[in-house]
């Protein structure tokens, strides 16, 4: 049985029963079947269907929002972009797959070659409950486009957010068993990878979890793609424009209350501005409102479980026993997480080592951009970094300097349909999004005519 709980009232939303072996196995025999027809159809013909499902996302907007807010806490006006953003990703692979997938001829001693690209089958993904619509879309509807079929183990807090997102499938024309949720705990899901009608498997989640999926879909010799977070670092140089890199800054870290792999969670500044700019920061992060995440004026709501309120509480705290200082916040009430800022926080503290998922920033100083670039790139994860300064043709070139797998100036790292997604190190490999993404689940392959 799987329980949803609602972590700003603390109370039981819904209970689920757990699919038993039999009724996965029907399930996959399902989505196997759905793909014999679905990788046969015209790109225009699935853009019907997609462009349906972005339809249905606008006109019930609030429908979807509210379920995910009472899920997983996120403030309802941040639900809301959620579900446009979706919207827009549905719009985008609509109009674009064609391009994205046409065929490309290669000019060879032949009389013809070209790679096209061409669907796997049945894709597996196993998402997270920080963005519980926003994470599954941008798996599902690339796969789609490419002609795949998928099914989804969604966390467990958010199953009823993914209970909706199959009916909204099923209510926008797709056929049977082209989109499918998996209602399972984790336990399952190894046998799932391992069953011959999965051709590859998604993940974005932990290290641990990533490292479990990709040794079983590995040993079964199946393509996986791997989003596992990071601690993204934000750069401010002291020719910057302080007041637009505070309000950059301060959206990237506390956005859907810091639960997010791309916040910007390492603040590095400039110690020639660090006093003008903590003040403003300061303010600012004071400014946030925070409650009952069904307010509209709220921007900071709870984490999604008391246990995650817990952790972060204890890297905290860690941190605060090595020397960092409390400059604001700090303090929990169950799942509630306050506001905070860590200051004087050096390299090999845990909030500047590790992921903090929640309402959290650790600030440091650096003297030179020789050691700006190394602290961005102290870290075992590379997902991202934000560069402020006006000098934006040094910043570029400095962007060439940072391993993560994306580099934004003067701007918070962002997802965007058009671009790829992904990290380095621990924060995983494969892309998602943009053509990259849609081509990660296709057979590219090689046809030549002598």
């Amino acid at each position: 049985m799987i329980t949803t709980i609602n972590p700003y009232t603390g109370k039981e939303i819904a209970q689920y029963n757990e699919l038993t072996e039999s009724e996965i196995q029907q399930k996959l025999d399902r989505a196997q079947q759905a793909f014999q027809d679905w990788k046969n159809t015209s790109f225009d013909h699935r853009a019907e269907k997609v462009k349906e499902v972005a339809r249905l996302l606008k006109s019930n907007t609030d429908y979807y929002a509210q379920q995910m807010t009472e899920e997983m806490g996120k403030p309802i006006s941040q639900s809301r972009g959620e579900l446009e953003k979706c919207a827009w990703l549905c719009e985008h692979y609509a109009t674009k797959a064609p391009e994205y997938l046409a065929s490309e001829f290669i000019e060879t001693e032949h009389l013809k070659s070209y790679v096209s690209y061409e669907p796997l089958g049945v894709v597996l993904a196993v998402m997270p409950w920080n963005y519980p619509y926003w994470q599954v879309f941008r798996f599902i509807i690339p796969a789609l486009m490419a002609g795949n079929v998928g099914v989804l183990k969604h966390a467990s807090s958010v199953m009823g957010c993914a209970e909706r997102i199959e009916q909204l499938f099923t209510t926008a024309g797709f056929p049977k068993g082209c989109f499918q949720n998996l209602v399972v705990s984790s336990d399952p899901i190894e046998g799932v990878i391992k069953n011959e009608i999965i051709k590859a498997v998604t993940l974005t989640g932990s290290k641990p979890a990533g490292s479990s999926v990709a040794a079983t879909a590995g040993g079964a010799i199946k393509k996986s793609v791997l989003e596992l977070g990071g601690n993204n670092a934000l750069v401010v140089f002291k020719d910057a424009d302080l007041d637009d890199a505070v309000e950059k800054c301060v959206d990237a870290r506390y956005q859907n209350t810091g639960q997010s792999c791309i916040a910007g969670k390492r603040l590095l500044l400039d110690e020639n501005i660090e006093e003008e700019f903590m003040k403003k920061f300061t303010q600012k992060v004071q400014e946030l409102s925070a409650g009952d995440p069904m307010d509209d004026e709220t921007y900071i709501g709870v984490m999604a479980r008391e246990d995650l309120a817990e952790e972060l509480e204890e890297l905290m705290n860690d941190s605060l026993n090595q020397g960092a200082q409390l400059k604001l916040g700090g303090k929990r009430d169950k799942a509630f997480y306050e506001p905070t800022i860590l200051t004087d926080v050096t390299e090999d503290m845990p909030v500047f080592t590790e992921e903090t998922f929640g309402p959290l920033i650790a600030v440091t100083t650096f003297s030179t951009e020789e050691k700006a670039i190394d602290m961005v790139n102290n870290s075992k994860f590379g997902l991202g970094a934000s560069l402020f300064s006006t000098d934006v043709d040094r910043m570029e070139k400095l962007s060439h300097k940072i391993k993560d797998g994306a580099v934004f100036i003067n701007h918070k790292v962002a997802s965007h349909p058009a671009l790829p997604f992904g990290g380095t190190g621990i924060s995983g490999y494969g892309r998602e999004l943009s053509a990259f993404g849609i081509r990660e689940f296709t057979n590219i392959k090689t046809v030549v005519i002598a």
